[in-house]
């Protein structure tokens, strides 16, 4: 009978030889992900943005100020520089990507940042408590999600920036208490689908508080589910299920 290990490496064996990759550019992906958020949830009026490393050095890729995740498209990304200068693209953007500029600064390993305030994560976020894993669905965020516990105020300054990065540390996700979540990842296709997880994560956290004590999960079960999960190919392969499901709705997105 094979061991777990070698059915492990199956799996992944068959991972690359059935699952795709998408052919979308990254503009396409970034507009995607505001499309895919939006239809779960994670638009709360014009707060939320979300940015991408581009070409150039120091440059992003980030929405219009004044266009919900809704009217996200491939086209209407602007390029702007740490300074939030548009480099490429009409209208400004969101000042508070301000604050993505420090974590890119201070993880070269980040390629994407999303950066919501979905329900379930703001009404956890009031209760100043960490986020806590405790089902298989959601160990991605296991042992990988920071908390800053006091509200810095309106993220548009440095100081705040400093503050969230600082807080952020070498992790994927945190939740910011008074505020919302943000995920720093090396892809957009990860960062796509653990905003989703963290949503989640917090939907069922407070469901299952209301109805008794939440029972943690085995450290070591935790974390081969979490290195397991975040996988490039099943990270890949989730989005692009979500990115179907999206564009049966919102085609208009890749233009």
């Amino acid at each position: 009978m094979a061991s777990k290990e070698v059915l492990k490496s199956r799996i992944r064996d068959g991972f690359q030889a059935h699952l795709g990759t998408g052919s979308w550019t990254l503009r396409q992906k970034l507009a995607l992900i505001c499309r895919i958020l939006s239809d779960d949830g994670h638009d709360s009026e014009l707060a939320g943005q979300i940015t991408a490393r581009a070409e150039e050095p120091n440059t992003f890729y980030t929405q219009r100020l004044g266009l919900g995740f809704d009217e996200i498209t491939a086209s209407n990304l602007l390029v702007v520089d740490e300074d939030l200068n548009v480099l490429d693209g009409d209208g400004a953007p969101n000042p508070g990507n301000r604050f993505h500029s420090w974590i890119y600064r201070a993880r070269p390993d980040v390629t994407c940042i999303l950066h919501t305030h979905p329900l379930h994560v703001s009404a956890l976020s009031m209760l100043r408590e960490p986020l806590v894993v405790s089902h298989m669905d959601t160990t991605a965020l296991y042992d990988d999600c920071a908390f800053l516990p006091e509200w810095p105020g309106l993220p548009i300054g440095n100081d705040e920036g400093k503050i969230i990065a600082d807080a952020l540390g070498n992790k994927r996700a945190i939740l910011l208490a008074h505020h919302g979540q943000l995920v720093a990842c090396s892809t957009p296709e990860e960062a796509c689908v653990m905003a989703l997880r963290f949503e989640r994560a917090a939907r069922l956290q407070l469901m299952a508080a209301a109805a008794g004590s939440i029972k943690d999960i085995r450290p070591e079960l935790a974390r081969e589910a979490h290195d397991w999960m975040l996988s490039e190919r099943i990270s890949e392969a989730t989005f692009q299920c979500y990115a179907r499901r999206s564009l049966r709705h919102h085609a208009d997105c890749l233009e």
